[in-house]
């Protein structure tokens, strides 16, 4: 919808920023201006400046400006739209809508009308709700038994449903008004023949559960959960779709915990309500779940408008696992540079309250801190069931990663990832796009590349024979293997190779998951046991190894033509360093709000970044 710049302009001369502001934040005047502690980050002297004069807002400390359609957008998490309609209502404001026709405009403003109508009887049910806990020591001792306090309670506006068909029918006086059922609150059941007359039964919906009422970013109510207090099936029971409720597009505990996302830096997308209840209490309120249905993009595109690090949390069982595959198709279309997407697993013994209350909070932190970025998740995902040993299994590999890889924003990480898995299907990184892209493969040799020489297995490349000497291959290259399978390689086959490294060098490639790294650690130990000359042929020292079959295999599949063996092994071990601080970076980033040595860490990972250093 396009507004009007003339209309925008007479908005913004007729709101007043300081009014605005001032709703959600506690100004005092200071000067000519007026400060506070800044709504948009952790702060405990203000830095935050409101000016009349200038109908704008500033805060020092984290840059964060703009009049009072942008203080909306930002505190709200409201569109620019969204933003204009609501601040024109506040001044009793047409926003134009010319382009329309007058029947859509008329449509417009009875869906408006009809939403806040209903958003006052579900605000209404929900003041009833809050008294009938209060009534039932059953309902509370539930809650307490949750480890629930009555401020947390009172904070999220939990209340209980009573037992009973039509308790509603005391709150509402027209228990038979359409409001009711199209709210949700009411079923009406046309079909019901114990009624007679061809009368409709109607009856409440929600009956002896505790209720948690579900509000959008303005904090209105907008629909319910419900929580049975025994294990009655279902246990939970949300309200239907409705014309102020999408569960597609909500999210519990957004609005309670839109400054919390602010001062913790990151958001936990959790699976249900009592999970962001219990994890509040427990010194988490930055917490939010969805509504019984898979993450989808609206609700990632939500979640962006408060912070640019989301943590989603899932059971570590098999339905966690096709949970968070939805959710990693959910948020790849905004997974940016600039922001950051991770998983975390919990052991299929715990949720988020119970693994807490028995491992500690800081456990639980350091468990968030170490989630898996999107990144990883994406490859694994992608290579799940696939045998990467074999060309069906890394094809198999390449053809699961394409659609994902495919839904990422055009960026760095984007162009890593094909990297990483161009690596694992043995492909350079212009193949596998050219691949997906379904393009013609040109193959032809690289400048620089040499018919391999028949010698033994095992056995040093000849000195007198270099690459300028070597013969050219005809067109049509052997793929080549994975950038550390490469690395594996080129050591085995040269052994000269590992003599040439630093000791940084051995140390990284050592240090690598099994069944590279203790194999490299193998080698760094026949260079030392065997002196600075290199070994000959390593089968026979090989029998025996736990990993000799991976050993063999890698050597059963070394390409025609290779690369100069010194100057690849140093791009691979460049690569992999980079890799690494990536991840590292990506983990400090996740800790650094509430870790001061992870902040520490990452501001001097990112000075090196800047200047080039190591």
């Amino acid at each position: 919808m396009a507004i009007p710049e003339t209309f925008i302009q007479e908005l913004l001369a007729r709101a007043d920023v300081v009014e605005i502001v001032g709703r959600s934040v506690q100004l005092k005047k200071t000067g000519a201006n007026f400060s506070g502690l800044c709504p948009f980050h952790a702060e405990k002297s203000p830095s935050f400046t409101v000016s009349p004069t200038k109908q704008f807002f500033h805060c020092f400390g984290c840059g964060k400006h703009g009049n009072a359609i942008g203080f909306l957008m930002e505190h709200a998490g409201m569109g620019f739209v969204e933003a204009v309609k609501d601040l024109a209502g506040q001044y009793g404001l047409q926003v134009p809508e010319d382009e329309r026709s007058p029947q859509d405009r008329a449509a417009a403003a009875q869906q408006r009308e009809k939403q806040a109508t209903l958003s006052e009887v579900l605000e209404k049910a929900g003041e009833a709700y809050r008294k009938h806990l209060k009534a039932s020591p059953r309902a509370v001792d539930y809650l307490k038994g949750r480890g629930l306090s009555g401020e947390v309670a009172k904070r999220f506006g939990l209340g209980y449903a009573p037992e009973g068909w039509r308790s509603l029918a005391s709150v509402f006086a027209q228990y038979d008004d359409p409001l009711l059922a199209e709210s949700g609150l009411v079923i009406v059941n046309e079909d019901d023949p114990s009624t007679g007359s061809g009368q409709a039964r109607r009856y409440d919906r929600f009956r002896d559960r505790i209720m948690f009422p579900i509000r959008n970013v303005k904090g209105e109510c907008i629909g319910f959960g419900g929580r049975v207090l025994g294990d009655e099936k279902p246990k939970y029971l949300n309200s239907p779709e409705t014309p102020v409720f999408s569960k597609g597009r909500e999210l519990y505990g957004l609005f309670e915990a839109r400054q919390a996302l602010r001062d913790e830096g990151y958001v936990l997308v959790t699976e249900g309500y009592m999970d962001v209840v219990a994890l509040a209490q427990l010194g988490f309120p930055n917490a939010v779940a969805t509504l019984g249905t898979a993450c989808t993009t609206d609700h990632v595109q939500k979640l962006f408008r408060f912070t640019d690090n989301v943590v989603f949390s899932f059971d570590g069982d098999a339905a966690g696992r096709r949970a968070a595959r939805k959710a990693l198709e959910g948020a790849l279309p905004y997974a940016s540079d600039l922001r950051s997407v991770k998983f975390l697993f919990l052991p299929p013994e715990h949720d988020p309250d119970s693994y807490i209350r028995e491992h500690g909070r800081d456990a639980f932190a350091r468990y968030v801190g170490e989630a898996t970025p999107l990144s990883r998740f994406l490859v694994d995902t992608a290579r799940d069931g696939c045998d990467l040993t074999t060309a069906e299994g890394r094809a198999h590999m390449a053809a699961n990663a394409k659609p994902l890889w495919s839904l990422l924003p055009d960026g760095a990480l984007k162009r890593q990832l094909l990297g990483e898995i161009a690596d694992l299907a043995q492909l350079e990184g212009r193949e596998l796009a050219a691949l997906w892209s379904g393009k013609p493969l040109h193959a032809a040799s690289s400048p620089g590349t040499r018919k391999r020489e028949q010698r033994p297995w095992g056995s040093p490349l000849s000195s007198a024979q270099s690459p300028s000497q070597a013969p050219r291959r005809p067109p049509g290259r052997a793929q080549p293997p994975g950038r550390i399978d490469r690395a594996l390689q080129i050591v085995l086959s040269d052994a000269a190779a590992w003599g040439r490294l630093s000791n940084d060098d051995h140390h990284l490639l050592c240090e690598l998951a099994p069944p590279h790294g203790p194999l490299f650690a193998w080698l760094d130990a026949q260079s030392h046991d065997h002196g600075p000359q290199p070994w000959a042929d390593l089968r026979p020292v090989l029998a025996g190894h736990e990993h000799e079959s991976f050993a063999l295999a890698l050597m059963s599949r070394l390409p025609e033509t290779i690369e100069n063996d010194a100057a690849e092994l140093v791009h691979i071990l460049t690569r992999e360093r980079e890799r690494l601080k990536h991840e590292e970076m990506a983990a400090l980033s996740a800790r650094a709000a509430t870790d001061p040595a992870a902040y520490e860490r990452l501001k001097l990972l990112v000075t090196q970044a800047k200047t080039g250093g190591s």
